[in-house]
């Protein structure tokens, strides 16, 4: 009375409740990445509400627009929503992240706007190191080298080049150490040393020559430079041009921007006034220039100096202190500015170069110190840069002499 089973339809060893063609303890895999979210196992293909909402949420899709072209319904994260009501906001990491996007008009009205500031030596920026300057700087324009809008490659490496071979002493290292043998052989061969002339000799310069020309007194020049927020190039107005130094103004400007400079006039009661005129012209049109006579009982140009000074430490009202370093030549008047700032001796003077040994600070107000630098002498490659330090004579006879003897 027990029918027996023939098997058809369900493969050995399959339990009840199984269906047809599927193996025991396997489930076939439909589209959705994850069975969790399924009620039961049964529904193969079927994706539940969770999956169907992720998948979408996949899709960028663009705005749906009516014939008129208006938008009907805005894409994902584009919706305004109401005020007061909850929405979602678009993940991504510039919410996160200390940077921001700009277009290139944006950019670009930037650059011309903050390149006329930077350019002007009457305007300020402030806050400078908020400022994206680094912006105004494009070094991919100098950086990159185009070498063949120089020199073609056909003219260069091709069968028709025209760069001519150079010359070499040698085309490997032991053709190299035969020559040097055979040049220190030769030497030795001659044996004959030049005898010394003893009608000219090097006489030893006074320190007068080599002031402000040593290692330290740079040093103590950048020492200046790095603690000042301000500072005053005192220039000579018998001579403002060669008293002039262009190298820390090219430093200044590249290496430390946010520092001002000014330029002051000093002795200015040595020239006539047209000159002192025409000069402060001249200058004025690169940097702030005031005309200067130190002295301690009439001086000219202590309130138009003081006065600039107070608008600096108006304008850097973040800090408690300001300082104005004066640099220049030696023997141009530095010290003497700032006795005369200060109505007392508070500097050595002297009137020969390198009275001014070591950098020393001067507090003027309570908001502003001074601090005077030694003379620097930038430019040593003319006798003319050297005169500068030399000390007074009467005549033209002892110009003439010194002149001689440097220049022997």
């Amino acid at each position: 009375g027990i029918k027996q089973s023939t098997g058809k339809g369900r493969k050995s060893g399959g339990g009840p409740g199984e269906k047809k063609g599927v193996a025991p303890g396997k489930v076939k895999m439909g589209n959705s990445l994850s069975l969790k979210n399924r009620k039961s196992t049964m529904q193969i293909g079927v994706r539940d509400k969770s999956t169907v909402k992720r998948l979408n949420m996949y899709k960028t899709a663009g705005p749906k627009r009516n014939r008129d072209g208006q938008i009907v319904k805005a894409a994902e994260y584009q919706e305004k929503a109401k005020s007061g009501e909850r929405a979602r906001i678009e993940p991504n990491r510039k919410w996160f992240g200390n940077t921001r996007t700009l277009t290139q008009n944006a950019l670009q009205r930037f650059q011309s706007e903050m390149g006329k500031i930077k350019s002007n030596p009457y305007q300020v920026i402030m806050k400078s190191s908020k400022v994206p300057t680094g912006l105004l700087n494009e070094s991919s324009k100098t950086a990159n080298v185009h070498i063949l809008k120089t020199e073609t490659f056909e003219s260069t490496f091709g069968p028709k080049k025209l760069r001519k071979r150079p010359k070499l002493a040698a085309e490997n290292l032991s053709d190299l150490v035969g020559k040097v043998r055979e040049d220190t052989e030769k030497h030795d061969e001659k044996g004959v040393t030049p005898e010394a002339d003893d009608e000219y000799r090097d006489a030893p310069n006074d320190y007068i020559f080599t002031a402000g020309q040593s290692k330290r007194i740079h040093a103590e020049l950048f020492k200046v430079i790095d603690s000042s927020d301000v500072v005053v190039q005192v220039l000579d107005a018998r001579d403002p041009q060669g008293t002039r130094s262009n190298y820390v103004e090219h430093y200044l400007k590249t290496e430390k921007a946010h520092k001002h400079l000014i330029f002051v006039l000093n002795k200015c009661d040595l020239v006539p006034t047209w000159v002192t005129k025409g000069w402060l012209v001249h200058l004025s049109k690169s940097y702030p220039t005031l005309a200067f006579h130190a002295t301690l009982k009439k001086s000219f140009g202590k309130g138009a100096l003081i006065n600039l000074l107070r608008q600096f430490s108006k304008l850097h009202s973040d800090k408690k202190q300001i300082s104005v370093g004066f640099i220049g030549y030696p023997n141009v008047g530095k010290s003497s500015i700032i006795n005369t700032l200060m109505h007392k001796k508070c500097c050595k003077v002297a009137p020969l170069a390198g009275e001014t040994k070591v950098w020393q600070y001067v507090t003027l107000f309570k908001r502003v110190n001074l601090i005077d630098c030694p003379g620097i002498v930038s430019n040593t490659s003319g006798s003319p840069a050297l005169l500068q330090c030399a000390p007074k004579h009467t005549g033209s006879s002892g110009i003439n002499a010194e002149y001689g003897r440097l220049k022997r």
